[in-house]
C-alpha cells in the first residue's frame, strides 16, 4: 500500500473512525485540523472534539484555527508539503489557497449519494425525506458547496426502523473504508473523476431545534421518520395540553385512528392525522426516560396527550 503524507480535517464523532483508519493504513498524518474546543456540559467548560482527542492520543499535531482565510494560516498549511488533505465534517469552508496546496488536492468524505443532499445534514435529511437508500461519496473538493467531481460512491439501504445514530455510524465506517481505497487509487493515478449531474441536486439544510416539534395532525409515517431522523439531536417533543413539553425518544407507527392526540391504548399509542404512533420511550422535564405505560401511570389526563 502506498504511503502518503496528508493532513486530516474533521471535527465530530463521524470523523474520528475515518482518521483512525488513515492512521492504521500507515499514512503519514502530518497534522490534524479541527474546530476549536467549545463550551459544553453543565459547567460549560471547554471540551475538545472527538477528532482532537483522538489525534492527541495518537501523538499527532492538532491545529484549531477559527478560520482559514488568514494568509499566515494558509502558508502554514502549504508548508506541510502534503500529498493530499482528507476532509470529513470539518466545519470550515476551505479557501482556494487551501484547496490548491496539496499535490493531489483535498478529498472529502461526504455522507450522501451526491448530488443528492449536498450540505450540512445529509444523514438526517435522507431519513426525513423517506429515501430508500443513501451512502458515501468520496469527492474531489472545489470552491462550491459539495459540487466537486465524484471519485468513489457506494450505496446502503435505509431500513424502515433505522435511526440517525445507527445510519451515522454505518456511514462513518463506510467512509473510513472508502477513503483508504481512494487514497490507494490516487497514489497510483487510478482515480476516474466523474462530474456531478445537474439533475437531482438537493440541499441538506442545517438542522434547527424547532424541527423537533411533533405535530400530531400529520400522518404517523411522517412523524416516525421525524423521530428517527432527529434523535438524538435536536430531539423530538410534543407540546402537551397542560403546556408541558414531553420528549419523545423512540416511537413506531401502528394501525389506529382517532382525533389527533387521543390516547388509544395503555402502551401510549396516540392517534395522528392518519394512523397512530406508539410512543415507546418518553421523558418529562426533570425526569428520566420511561416507557409509554409507565408514563401514563403518572399522567393526569389519560384520554388526551395534546390539545
Amino acid at each position: 500500500m502506498a504511503r502518503l503524507r496528508l493532513a486530516f480535517m474533521g471535527t465530530p464523532d463521524f470523523s474520528a473512525p475515518i482518521l483512525d483508519a488513515l492512521i492504521e493504513a500507515g499514512h503519514e498524518i502530518a497534522c490534524v485540523y479541527c474546530q476549536p474546543p467549545r463550551p459544553a456540559g453543565r459547567g460549560m467548560a471547554e471540551q475538545k472534539s472527538p477528532v482532537h482527542r483522538l489525534a492527541e492520543a495518537r501523538g499527532i499535531e492538532v491545529r484549531t484555527p477559527r478560520r482559514l482565510r488568514d494568509p499566515a494560516d494558509q502558508q502554514a498549511f502549504a508548508d506541510l508539503k502534503l500529498d493530499v488533505a482528507v476532509v470529513a465534517a470539518y466545519g470550515l469552508i476551505l479557501p482556494q489557497a487551501i484547496l490548491d496546496a496539496p499535490r493531489l488536492g483535498c478529498l472529502n468524505v461526504h455522507a450522501s449519494l451526491l448530488p443528492r443532499w449536498r450540505g450540512a445534514a445529509p444523514i438526517q435529511r435522507a431519513i426525513l425525506a423517506g429515501d430508500a437508500e443513501t451512502g458515501v461519496t468520496i469527492m474531489q473538493m472545489e470552491a462550491g458547496l459539495d459540487t466537486g467531481p465524484m471519485l468513489l460512491k457506494e450505496a446502503v439501504a435505509i431500513g424502515p426502523r433505522i435511526n440517525a445514530r445507527e445510519l451515522h455510524d454505518a456511514l462513518s465506517a463506510m467512509g473510513a473504508r472508502m477513503i483508504v481505497q481512494a487514497l490507494e487509487f490516487a497514489a497510483h493515478g487510478a482515480l476516474r473523476p466523474q462530474v456531478q449531474p445537474e439533475e437531482g441536486v438537493t440541499y441538506a439544510a442545517k438542522l434547527d431545534k424547532a424541527e423537533g416539534r411533533l405535530d400530531l395532525t400529520q400522518d404517523a409515517a411522517t412523524l416516525d421518520r421525524q423521530v428517527r431522523a432527529l434523535t438524538p439531536w435536536p430531539g423530538c417533543w410534543l407540546e402537551a395540553a397542560n403546556g408541558e413539553r414531553l420528549k419523545v425518544l423512540a416511537a413506531e407507527p401502528v394501525p389506529g385512528s382517532g382525533a389527533p392526540g387521543a390516547i388509544l391504548a395503555g402502551d401510549l399509542t396516540v392517534a395522528c392525522g392518519t394512523g397512530a404512533l406508539r410512543l415507546l420511550t418518553v421523558q418529562r422535564p426533570g425526569k428520566g426516560p420511561v416507557d409509554g405505560a409507565a408514563f401514563l401511570r403518572g399522567w393526569p389526563d389519560r384520554a388526551r396527550l395534546t390539545a
